[in-house]
């Protein structure tokens, strides 16, 4: 059991919350109340940025001390939205929003993971049709291997779980969500996610 710290109660952030707690681990989900993300993120040994991208890395850099030593699993995607509320460009070109979280919070150990795919499926892989991939990116191997923990608690089987290396290899997947818009637009809003094959 891990004691867990979800910052952000929307659909990504509370669907994250029922399945975690279902696999046997402690959560805690932060409300918006005053000083309820720095209580929640002390006293966990991980905290997940499920909050809207665009204001995360404000967010998360206020929570400095409380995120000292601790896995923060970033994801969130900081995209610029177009009317229809579907993202049209990334906020941050260049270092990613990973890269620049982990650059601000040097104690704190930045993975990146779950931002390639529908939310519904961050919990659910299995009801796809076919084997989706889920990507990793930071800097501390054991970090990752404890977020690959979770995965599998989540439902991601081994194989499916692909460690791309460092937190500068969240730039190609946080680029991946400028391909959502389309394959919605294309395919309608149903589940789906990035599958790599050989």
């Amino acid at each position: 059991m891990t004691k867990i710290s979800i910052l952000g109660s929307g659909r990504v952030g509370g669907g994250l919350a029922t399945a975690l707690k279902r696999a046997g681990h402690d959560v805690i989900v932060a409300d918006r109340s005053p000083g309820a993300a720095a209580d929640a993120a002390r006293s966990a040994r991980v905290v997940i940025n499920a909050t809207p991208g665009e204001g995360s890395l404000e967010r998360l850099v206020a929570l400095r001390e409380e995120l000292r030593g601790k896995i923060l699993v970033d994801v969130s995607n900081a995209t610029v939205d177009g009317p229809d509320g579907l993202p049209v460009d990334l906020l941050h070109h260049g270092p990613s929003l990973a890269e620049q979280l982990q650059r601000a919070l040097p104690d704190t150990h930045v993975v990146k993971t779950l931002n390639t795919m529908l939310y519904s499926v961050m919990t659910a892989p299995a009801t796809l049709s076919q084997p989706a991939t889920v990507f990793l990116s930071g800097e501390d191997r054991a970090a990752k291997e404890i977020v690959r923990g979770l995965l599998v608690d989540l439902g991601w089987r081994e194989e499916w779980i692909t460690d791309l290396g460092g937190v500068e290899t969240a730039r190609a997947t946080e680029a991946a969500v400028l391909f959502v818009p389309h394959v919605i637009r294309a395919r309608g809003f149903a589940p789906f996610a990035i599958s790599v094959v050989s």
